[in-house]
């Protein structure tokens, strides 16, 4: 069970190390809108295919590209699942918009890899699902959990330049909308005022 509460003014989160001892986990402020996102270079799930199950992401990877990087708490659990496999649904509308879809966890990659072969909805997922064993980007991020030691349901669309213009965190409980995170990506591409309820086609201030 999740711990309930979130308390953004803790500055450290804690997890269970491989001996099941408690380890302290240095947090970050949490980045938000025109911050940049930060350096990584991480593992990620990309298929079920032998020997082409994994590969390395990186920030400086899909280049004039907008990205939508969303974080779930744990693999195997009830939540997750149905948030993931509605991003990946929702893949090809993000790519129209000139969008890449990246998904992570503090999972490892093998973790993601077993999650996906297991749950039928997630075995055709079309975009990365990335491994941050280490907590390094979740980190820098600032979106752990300050009890639980995994990340919150933090949802970032990152412009080609990869500064961050929208922000979203749920706490471990409850789930996101994915058609409001594509809606708020075109609001952010005209580049103009749209006031609220905006959708594609409707006037802009």
């Amino acid at each position: 069970m999740f711990p309930p509460a979130l308390h953004l003014g803790l500055t450290r989160a804690t997890a269970p190390s491989p001996d099941g001892a408690e380890t302290h986990i240095e947090r970050n402020d949490m980045l938000t809108v025109q911050d940049k996102l930060p350096a990584f270079e991480l593992t990620a799930c990309v298929s079920r295919e032998p020997g082409q199950e994994f590969k390395t992401v990186t920030d400086k990877d899909f280049s004039g590209k907008w990205k939508v990087l969303f974080f779930w708490p744990m693999d195997f659990t009830f939540v997750c699942p149905t948030e993931i496999a509605e991003f990946g649904n929702k893949t090809a509308a993000f790519a129209e918009n000139n969008a890449v879809v990246l998904g992570a966890s503090t999972d490892s990659h093998f973790v993601h890899l077993a999650w996906r072969e297991s749950h039928p909805d997630l075995k055709e997922l079309p975009f990365p699902m990335l491994a941050d064993t280490k907590r390094e980007l979740s980190s820098a991020m600032g979106i752990l959990h300050p009890d639980a030691g995994v990340d919150l349901r933090a949802t970032y669309i990152i412009d080609p330049d990869n500064v961050i213009r929208h922000v979203t965190v749920n706490d471990l409980n409850a789930g996101r909308n994915v058609d409001e995170t594509l809606r708020t990506l075109q609001a952010l591409q005209t580049d103009k005022l749209t006031p609220c309820g905006w959708n594609p086609g409707d006037a802009t201030l």
